[in-house]
């Protein structure tokens, strides 16, 4: 067979895009195939077995529509696109979740579905009922509270309440958080799929839970009711109360439903009861509320009869299941407060350690202390003993200094004594010297005169000679150069003998005279030396006595 034969023979295929709640998936159909094996084709992807509460909804012309399985996929009024898009949903709901949902999978996807209808206000939730549902929600997500890992702010990105509800207080994310976590905390030790549940089980007893409301009315001109279809019945609302129904046909009391065109009827159990006839404004969404009817009634009929086979083997799966998480769940739970036990006491002991360390440490610091500390005393005893040996010898040098104070005081008294006695006789002979002096200074003065008169006498006589001298040799001054020979002049010469011998004495005098001054001059020179050598001695010993009053 060629190439081209084997190409011819494909199939054709069209492509779909799938949206669930969390996730997206893409198929390749073949143009032949019916809605159903779209639907089982999915079903296997997800692993889904109780198919039944599940169905493809697609939005033509503004309204939603489910897939029929029983017609070809394009034979249907379908989007015109490629891929085209299904969005997998819940389409019909139990009655009680906790008996009906056996699979963990349809347990989730019912779980995402709820939640997202009524964060989207789609199923009304009083505020205090919402951060209960919120913190199952962070329970399934993130496990047990850890406040060491869920540090404030950690829900900051997750969309928990419904926008009604955070107008309605005027409260910051902050206070929101809190207030969940406050309830996440006591749901320690719930597993996911028990969380996911526990939302359900809430959920389900909202009044709007499960609910499909049309827009209905009792004549052909006006729409003024509600019509809801559920898992329990078909009940009536006003147009603006969507909680407490006007009327109900629970669905064991229903006989009949039928449809025509735009009219539906409803036919009780009861042959007495009234007929209900309602009318819809299009044929569409007639046909869509029958099919609703049919299938909310047939699963009400289903779960009143004896399970099949396939729904014992699923509910026997389904609590071994069960059983076997609850017992996983046991056995991580004892695994995990053991681990938290050995981590405690881990903490512990390592707290213990770090304590018994610090203290090694601190005794350790201590122990040093105290030997620097011995140490440190030693050399402070060392230090203490050289200070005592160098006081004692300070002691001892004092004592010797005192007695030697003592001695000098004594013999300053006595050189004192003795300087004021030598201070009283230089004195004295100061008195004498200056006695002496003025006696001598007078002598001098007299002497001086006699000095004076003899020598004017000595002019006089010379004076007189050479007028002698004149008068008898008037030749001597004309005849200059005869020489003496003569007797009248070794009479001349005899009288100038006597007057040179005279000029002598008269030298020798004054040459005594002025030795004697000089001699005085030169005592007084030496006394004054000696009497400031005294003053210098007095000096000495005034300051050695003001010391020796110090030091004692």
């Amino acid at each position: 067979m060629s190439i081209r034969g084997l190409k011819k023979k494909q199939p054709k295929t069209f492509k779909v895009r799938i949206i669930t709640v969390d996730a997206e998936m893409e198929f390749s159909c073949e143009m032949k195939w019916k809605g159903k094996d779209l639907f089982d084709l999915v079903c296997r992807a997800l692993g889904l077995r109780e198919t039944w509460f599940f169905g493809l909804q697609y939005t033509i012309k503004g309204m939603c529509t489910w897939l029929k399985m029983d017609k070809k996929v394009l034979d249907q009024e379908i989007p015109k696109e490629d891929p085209i898009s299904f969005h997998f949903l819940a389409k019909f709901y139990p009655e009680k979740v906790e008996e009906e949902l056996l699979q963990e999978i349809t347990q989730h996807l019912f779980f995402l579905q709820v939640k997202k209808q009524i964060l989207d206000e789609e199923i009304y939730c009083s505020p205090e009922a919402t951060v209960l549902l919120a913190s199952y929600a962070v329970q399934a997500k993130y496990g047990d509270y850890d406040p060491n890992f869920h540090e404030p702010g950690f829900l900051a990105h997750d969309e928990l309440l419904p926008k009604r509800v955070l107008r309605q207080y005027q409260l910051t994310a902050e206070m929101w958080e809190e207030k969940i976590t406050a309830w996440y905390a006591e749901h320690r030790g719930i597993a996911r799929d028990e969380a996911e549940m526990n939302y359900l089980k809430i959920a389900q007893d909202l009044e709007m839970y499960g609910v499909n409301y049309f827009p209905i009315a009792q004549n052909k001109n006006h729409t003024d009711l509600l019509l809801g279809v559920d898992a329990k019945g078909i009940h009536i609302y006003s147009i603006n109360n969507r909680f407490s129904p006007n009327k109900s046909f629970e669905w064991s009391s229903i006989r009949n439903i039928s449809c025509s065109e735009k009219e539906l009827t409803i036919k009780p159990l009861d042959k007495k009861a009234e007929v209900f006839k309602f009318f819809s404004s299009q044929l569409k969404v007639n046909k869509l509320i029958f099919q609703l009817c049919i299938g909310n009634h047939d699963l009400f009929m289903r779960r009143r009869k004896v399970d099949s086979i396939e729904i014992q083997q699923m509910k026997a799966q389904a609590r071994e299941e069960k059983a076997r998480k609850k017992m996983e769940n046991q056995r991580l739970a004892r695994e995990k407060q053991l681990r938290e036990e050995a981590e405690r006491a881990k903490e512990e002991l390592e707290r213990r350690l770090f304590q018994l360390e610090d203290e090694a440490r601190q005794a350790n610091e201590a122990l040093l202390r105290s030997q620097e500390a011995a140490e440190l005393l030693a050399e402070k005893a060392q230090i203490a003993e050289e200070e005592a040996k160098l006081l004692a010898q300070n002691a001892a040098e004092a004592e010797q200094e005192r007695q030697r104070l003592e001695i000098t005081a004594l013999k300053s008294k006595e050189e004192k004594r003795l300087m004021e006695q030598k201070m009283r006789e230089a004195e004295l002979i100061t008195v004498k010297l200056v006695k002496e002096s003025d006696r001598r200074a007078k002598e001098a003065e007299h002497l001086k005169q006699d000095l004076l008169e003899a020598r004017e006498a000595e002019r006089k006589a010379k004076q007189k000679l050479l007028d002698i001298t004149r008068l008898n040799y008037p030749h001597m001054a004309k005849y200059p150069q005869y020489s003496p020979g003569d007797s009248r002049d070794a009479n001349f010469d005899k009288g100038s003998i006597k007057l040179d011998l005279k000029d002598i004495d008269l030298k020798r005098l004054s040459f005594e005279i002025e030795r004697e001054r000089l001699d005085y001059l030169e005592n007084s020179r030496k006394f004054e030396d000696r009497l400031k050598e005294l003053k210098s001695e007095i000096h000495a010993l005034k300051l050695e006595e003001k010391q020796a009053g110090l030091y004692s």
